[in-house]
């Protein structure tokens, strides 16, 4: 199944019948690759159930899921092509988050990465930067087919407070290209549930669906950081605080 057809992707990992596969032996929280059946055909999935998330401190205990869910509507409504499609519904081990698998080459992560990448990793900076991304190792930055870089492990995004910690500090206080700049106003007007001019497109389900994923005041930082980021129209730079996750890959 070609990985363009998202919106037929997104209904195969919703309705498909998922055969677990095994644990994933990485990470900090149960995470499982599975296989899911629908129609004769068959896909592999990341499968990450609530009842597998580790508790953290800083985050609401159970949310983790959400969040994937939530970073890949907000990938989307950029129209960046980072993230793999993701859904939420229940598996094996009940409710939880699951995405494509993206067939990559497992020895290749941003520290290994070389050519011309900087226009996919500008992209992959900038949503760190909006989606309040606190923990972007160097092996969430995934090289697939068509040298295509994807961005995943999105489970502690968008916290109110700043929380960025990235390994991907390669365009601090450079300028957003303009094209990236354009998928900010689009992500903008969707947070703002109003239209861009020329744009058809029913405005307001993002809110919606995000406002059921993350907290009032999360979707409010959310709208915030948009806002400066067009206002400066330069990547942040590191801080305040940590800002390196750890380890690093």
């Amino acid at each position: 199944m070609a990985l363009s057809d998202t919106v037929q992707i997104l209904h195969f990992l919703q309705e498909g019948e998922i055969d677990q596969v095994g644990l994933v032996p990485w990470g900090s929280n149960y995470t499982f690759l599975v296989r899911i059946c629908h129609d004769r055909e068959e896909l592999e999935a990341i499968y990450k159930p609530r009842k597998g998330e580790r508790p953290l401190w800083d985050f609401p205990r159970g949310t983790l899921c959400n969040r994937e869910r939530a970073a890949f509507l907000v990938g989307e409504s950029l129209g960046w092509n980072i993230i793999p499609p993701t859904v939420l519904r229940e598996g094996p081990h009940g409710f939880g988050s699951v995405q494509y698998f993206v067939a990559h080459d497992p020895d290749q992560h941003y520290f290994s990465l070389e050519g011309d990448f900087d226009e996919q990793l500008q992209r992959i900076a900038l949503f760190d930067s909006l989606a309040n991304n606190a923990d972007r190792k160097g092996g969430h930055v995934l090289l697939g087919k068509n040298a295509h870089l994807w961005s995943i492990d999105h489970g502690i995004c968008f916290h109110a407070e700043p929380k960025l910690r990235s390994v991907i500090w390669d365009f601090a206080s450079q300028p957003i290209p303009a094209d990236l700049l354009t998928g900010l106003e689009a992500l903008g007007a969707a947070l703002n549930q109003v239209s861009v001019a020329g744009d058809e497109r029913k405005r307001g389900s993002l809110l919606e669906e995000l406002s059921t994923l993350l907290t009032r005041q999360e979707v409010s930082a959310l709208r915030n950081r948009a806002r400066r980021l067009l206002d400066t129209g330069v990547f942040p730079q590191p801080g305040p605080g940590r800002h390196y996750p750890w380890p690093p890959v």
